[in-house]
């Protein structure tokens, strides 16, 4: 596929996807959604790629929908552009590498919806929140009615859903919405460490981390028990991972994976 809004790089095993409208703040259009999913396919593919980051291109994360696509859209259509944004930002959980969010700028609407499809997320100082769909009289499309107030409780959840307030990286913080904060021109070089650090773990270990988790608060927690027991019996035995890293851990040395 040609790739028109997204750019690609790869190296050391981290994929970085920058999204690149800058004129029109990486508003998220029917391309940009057709291309996501072509990408996530292809990046899937890569054994090579241990990590995902996506980030935006100027002073946007992604600022929310092209609305001039939407505007003229019919019932039928607007729940198809919803479904087509949901079944995008669902593929991040599933695929079996972290995704992370390294958020540079604004990140409002569909921007945030997709920050919250990742599996955690970073922000600069200078980041921006929001919710406003309900400006344009309008709720959120891409899962955002669902993700946020899984992230940060029902209360903050309502407060940004229904008053289209837009808040800061430190608020994002203490809600629980942004893992770390950093300033804007340490935040790609704070987010490659962390990638980093997780290149270096187990792929396998990594992989069922993030199945087990996703998977287990969408069941009971005895449901979520078993999966992780399953799992974690799965790396034990001879050349499996977990063989591989507790015999170099009592060797005093690095694990080979």
């Amino acid at each position: 596929m040609n790739y028109e809004i997204l750019n690609t790089e790869i190296n050391d095993g981290i994929a970085v996807v920058t999204i690149s409208r800058p004129k029109a703040m990486n508003a998220l259009n029917t391309r940009f959604f057709n291309e996501m999913d072509q990408l996530v396919v292809e990046i899937s593919a890569n054994k090579d790629v241990k990590v995902m980051v996506i980030t935006g291109d100027g002073k946007a994360f992604v600022a929310g929908a092209d609305i001039a696509e939407m505007v003229n859209k019919n019932s039928e259509e607007g729940k198809s552009f919803s479904e087509l944004g949901q079944n995008t930002f669902s593929s991040f959980g599933k695929m079996d590498i972290p995704v992370i969010a390294a958020i540079n700028g604004f990140a409002l609407g569909g921007g945030l919806e997709l920050a919250m499809g990742c599996d955690f997320r970073l922000a600069s100082t200078k980041a921006k929140f929001g919710q406003p769909e309900v400006n344009l009289g309008l709720i959120p499309g891409y899962a955002g009615t669902q993700r946020l107030p899984r992230l940060t409780g029902m209360g903050d959840a309502l407060y940004l859903l229904l008053t289209a307030d837009m808040i800061g990286a430190q608020d994002a913080l203490r809600m629980g919405l942004v893992q770390k904060v950093f300033e804007p021109e340490e935040l790609m070089k704070e987010t490659m460490k962390i990638a980093g650090l997780i290149v270096a773990k187990g792929p396998q270990a990594i992989k069922k981390v993030k199945k087990v988790v996703r998977e287990g608060l969408e069941s009971s927690f005895c449901e979520g028990e078993k999966l992780e027991a399953q799992e974690f019996g799965t790396l034990f035995g001879e050349g499996n991972e977990g063989k591989v890293g507790m015999t170099a851990f009592l060797e005093k040395r690095k694990p080979e994976w």
